[in-house]
């Protein structure tokens, strides 16, 4: 019995349980969506939430002019995702026709450098971007507005239930995606709520009820 195990194992050692993890949280922030099994997306999106809760945490820290948390909150977020480069689908072709020595000077370097937006370097047409860039610069403003228009935090992400079923073993799939900046909570269906309340008045009448014994009624005929 898993009680008290926190998480799922999917089948997968640690090692590659953390790195199929990582790599479609970097998808996920890549792309927008990634489209997945249920199971996958909702084991996912707990550790997606806290990727873009350290980007918006360093989002605001900018704002009020703490630049040493906002740097502290970035190297966390590299600690925890690690980094890879983005061509864009726009680049995509004139990157495959480069030579290795021109892929290496497109792709940024391991230093400050890679993680800022800076000028295409001499001799090639563009640079490539990081997750880690597009995860500070991009996401985490945009949902810090989000945060402050709803005026609560969290929910950064959601699952969308597919009817579609995986070829092979049938596994049911699902799209995790990033909500947008403009998406506004989904209202609550007042019916079901009335309705739930009046069952718990209901529940709540019933428990407060004396218990009637059989051997009191008896005693109450007798008397």
């Amino acid at each position: 019995m898993r009680h008290a195990v926190f998480g799922r194992r999917l089948s997968r050692s640690t090692s590659h349980r953390l790195a199929l993890r990582r790599n479609m949280v970097q998808s996920l922030i890549e792309h927008g969506e990634i489209r997945t099994t249920i199971v996958k997306a909702k084991e996912i999106r707990r550790f997606a939430e806290r990727v873009v809760q350290l980007a918006v945490d360093a989002a605001t820290a900018l704002d009020a002019g703490n630049r040493v948390r906002a740097v502290t909150l970035r190297q966390r977020a590299i600690a925890l995702l690690n980094d890879r480069q983005i061509i864009a689908a726009d680049q995509r072709e004139d990157y495959d026709a480069m030579s290795d020595a021109k892929r290496a000077r497109v792709l940024r370097s391991r230093s400050g450098r890679r993680y800022r937006a800076s000028t295409t370097k001499p001799g090639i047409k563009f640079t490539s971007e990081s997750v880690i860039h597009r995860l500070f610069g991009d996401v985490g403003p945009r949902m810090m507005k989000r945060n402050a228009a709803r005026n609560c935090g969290g929910g950064y992400t959601r699952i969308i239930k597919l009817a579609d079923r995986r070829l092979g073993d049938g596994g049911e799939l699902a799209i995790l995606q990033l909500v947008g900046e403009d998406d506004v909570q989904r209202p609550k269906n007042s019916t079901k709520t009335e309705r739930k309340r009046k069952t718990e008045v209901r529940y709540t009448a019933y428990a407060g009820k004396p218990i009637r014994r059989r051997g009191a009624r008896r005693a109450t005929k007798a008397a």
